[in-house]
């Protein structure tokens, strides 16, 4: 199958280009509307009978799955159609009855795979299955099924004429291939989202006045269209249009005309009431009834509909969408005046509702399937300022944002992105706010009254802002896990409807997959953080407990030395310089050998077990030299459960962080209290944490360098205090036992701007203490 004729008898025919082309329009159209209820071989089924539609009789196609993470076809997705029947192969779906033609590990469907690139039999050189020859097949070409970087699966197209494909089949081909990897690739991931769309196509065909639109006619151009065609026949006008109201510039841009005309060299109107009549539709934002356009004042701001066709009378009617806003205006005309009655106008104020509902609908699936495309190729970030975008567009609110639950400090939310100026590390907490309050209670909040809100946080922003209402909406990951929340802002008064919501509700389950999809990365990051840590230390280990050996060797034998040295030499002892400096050579020794031991317990490895927290404080506590202008005081430690740490490096934290406030203190009189509580964790009761709470009344942490004190290259002291990694450490051992350390937010004062230093600690209680 290596070698075949250059051209065949058809190769000079004509593709019927418009034929193909709504071939691939309707089969984009079907596989949008592929939903929950669309198993995954009946959507391979669909997208190979598309594909041998395109080429036409003679052809056959067979789809398998690509798993990504078995770097290996799926048998049992094969699906195929056109086939020849033969015993072999007694079934299209599920595979052929004994998997004969499953892709080889060198075959050409890993080729293609590999390459990025279809295949083609007659110029890649390299051999198709045996099994195709056999089965008849001359000619055979394989396309890689991909969605960004992601191949989801193959699809193979095979001919019995000596032919080769033509260059309009194969372009053709290279469209359906696209349209076919993002329908399995949202089949496969997001079930959820074609299962909304499906709900949304369902209730637009119960949409009594727009029925016929809503069944016939799948993206926002068409709808529009049949907006105007059946208000047409609603009200048996013969002459209208129908403008969008596009918000930025505040102009009617001309969508549609009857009869139909281009709409290429049509001038947006202005939304005001001397440009045109619909632009003063648009800016009174009520119905206009005109029976003899030849009159004062519609004369001098008519806009003719056809340059060669004299309108008289024209009734024109505002599309309303969320919050009253403008989505447009809908224009019927007549060659004769007084043409339309108070009937008219009723009825087509009637339809211009079911309109605004159908036109908000398109709008929403077009976003959905937009957002949907934009999950597999945009950052987390870039995916939040999408959703933001089109919330503020979909719902007409002046402000959104997406917060997340900050992964240090869990009863703290993170501004995660937002289309409002704020200060950096906005953060709110989730207890007595109304962002916490979606999400403790799982359900929107709402609030009509922003300025009076009780849970406003931040009341000056709001005010800056000129925040009136709001709706929070909590994210919740597909495991249950609380993400965050999705906040929309409006500047006027506002109730937000059934619809509204479910849209919100559509957007924040985006939201939360960005979320999950920013989590699964950085969880994969940490694992390869803990593994190289773990390496690190077990060879540091290693190494600090040869040198202690070593050293111990050496210096540990130093003071014995200067003992028997005196002992052989008493006259030395008399001698008070020599007295003295022998005392100091032991002195010296020991200290070196108590520092070096020291240090190392920050390497050695340790087992986690049940430890008191009141007797590792208390340890700590005697190792610390306490300068006399300084308290040092605890509260509530006697009380507190056993933890599960390592018994020595808790009590290093301590030392730690004591000795860090004791520094930060200087000269100036203080106090450093370490408090102990239990606590619940804030999203989930019933996990309980041992919270120590280290506070001091020093000068606080600088803002600038809040975000890097645990970096392990992050220092304000001087070289030669043991290994000088600090905080580091600290929070290194607090996460191997399985907790958290975090800078709590500065106390504000009336005198100062912060007041003291404040490090939160959770840790794990043992588990028959948590019981």
């Amino acid at each position: 199958m290596t070698q075949q004729p250059v051209t065949h008898e058809n190769e000079q025919a004509a593709h019927d280009w418009r034929a193909a082309l709504d071939l691939i329009r309707q089969a984009g159209s079907r596989f949008n509307r592929l939903g929950a209820q669309t198993s995954l071989p009946e959507a391979l089924q669909l997208i190979a009978e598309t594909a041998v539609q395109l080429i036409g009789p003679g052809a056959s196609a067979v789809i398998y799955l690509f798993d990504s993470e078995r770097n290996a076809f799926d048998r049992r997705s094969r699906v195929s159609v056109g086939e020849a029947q033969s015993p072999s192969r007694e079934s299209s779906r599920g595979g052929a009855a004994s998997g004969d033609d499953y892709p080889r590990p060198n075959g050409v469907g890993m080729a293609a795979i590999r390459s990025r690139e279809r295949v083609l039999s007659y110029e890649s050189g390299r051999p198709f299955h045996p099994l195709k020859l056999a089965a008849g097949i001359r000619t055979a070409a394989c396309y890689p099924l991909l969605v960004g970087e992601q191949a989801v699966g193959a699809l193979y197209l095979d001919l019995r004429d000596e032919r080769r494909f033509t260059e309009d089949e194969l372009r053709l081909l290279d469209t359906l291939v696209a349209l076919a990897a993002v329908a399995i690739y949202n089949t496969r991931q997001f079930e959820g989202v074609n299962r909304a769309l499906e709900r949304k196509v369902a209730e637009l065909e119960r949409l009594q006045a727009a029925a016929a639109l809503i069944s016939s006619r799948r993206n926002l151009d068409d709808t529009l269209a049949q907006i105007l065609d059946s208000a047409l026949a609603l009200i048996g006008a013969e002459f209208g249009s129908f403008r969008l109201m596009e918000r930025k510039t505040n102009t009617l841009r001309l969508v549609t005309v009857s009869p139909p005309a281009s709409t290429d060299g049509d001038q947006p109107l202005l939304a005001n009431e001397s440009d045109s009549v619909m632009g003063w539709v648009a800016f009174h934002r009520h119905t206009a009834r005109i029976g003899d356009l030849s009159v004062e004042p519609w004369r001098d701001i008519y806009r003719p509909l056809l340059p060669d066709r004299v309108m008289r009378s024209e009734l024109a009617v505002p599309i309303f969408g969320p919050g009253k806003s403008m989505l447009g205006v809908l224009n019927v005309e007549s060659p004769r005046p007084h043409a339309f009655s108070t009937d008219d106008q009723s009825a087509l104020e009637a339809f211009a509702s079911q309109a605004s509902i159908a036109i908000q609908e398109a709008q929403l699936l077009l976003a959905i399937v937009e957002i949907t495309d934009e999950l597999a190729r945009r950052s987390p970030s870039q995916l939040l300022d999408l959703l933001i975008e089109r919330a503020c567009d979909l719902l007409n609110v002046a402000h959104a944002a997406v917060w997340e639950v900050d992964r240090a400090q869990a009863d703290m939310l993170v501004l995660r992105s937002a289309n409002f100026d704020s200060f950096a590390q906005y953060r709110v907490p989730i207890r007595g706010s109304l962002l916490g309050e979606a999400l403790q209670t799982r359900k929107p909040v709402y609030t009509a009254d922003m300025a009076n809100e009780p849970l406003v946080t931040r009341r000056k922003l709001s005010v800056q802002l000129r925040w009136v209402a709001a709706v929070v909406m909590p994210l919740i990951g597909r495991d249950g896990v609380p993400r965050g929340a999705f906040g929309v802002y409006s500047q006027t008064p506002r109730n937000f409807n059934d619809w509204e919501m479910r849209l919100l509700t559509a957007l924040a389950n985006h939201a939360a997959v960005a979320f999950q999809q920013a989590e699964a990365l950085a969880q994969v990051k940490l694992a390869q953080e803990r593994q190289a840590v773990a390496e690190t230390f077990a060879v540091l280990g290693d190494v600090a407990a040869n040198l202690i050996h070593r050293v111990n060797n050496m210096v540990g034998v130093i003071p014995a030395l200067t003992q028997s040295l005196t002992e052989k030499r008493p006259d030395l002892l008399s001698d008070p310089v020599a007295a003295k400096k022998l005392a100091d050579i032991a002195s010296s020794a020991r200290q070196a050998m108590t520092t070096a031991r020291e240090s190392v317990a920050y390497l050695r490895p340790f087992q986690i077990g049940p430890i008191s927290v009141k007797v590792a404080y208390t340890t700590a506590v005697q190792r610390i030299e306490r300068p006399d202008h300084i308290q040092i005081a605890s509260v509530g430690l006697g009380r507190l459960p056993l933890v599960l740490a390592g018994e020595e490096q808790l009590r290093l934290v301590l030392v730690n962080l004591i000795e860090n406030a004791i520094e930060a203190l200087g000269e100036t009189p203080g106090r450093i209290v370490t408090r102990g509580q239990v606590v619940s964790d804030i999203l989930d009761p019933t996990t309980r944490w041992v919270e120590l709470v280290i506070s001091d009344t020093g000068p606080g942490v600088p803002a600038e360098v809040r975000d890097r004190i645990f970096d392990a290259t992050f220092s304000t002291r001087g070289a030669g205090r043991k290994l000088g990694f600090g905080l580091w450490w600290v929070k290194s051992w607090v996460q191997r036992f399985g907790g958290s350390i975090v800078l709590a937010e500065p106390s504000p004062n009336s005198r100062q701007q912060a007041v003291g230093c404040t490090f939160v600690v959770r840790l794990p209680p043992a588990k028959a203490d948590a019981e």
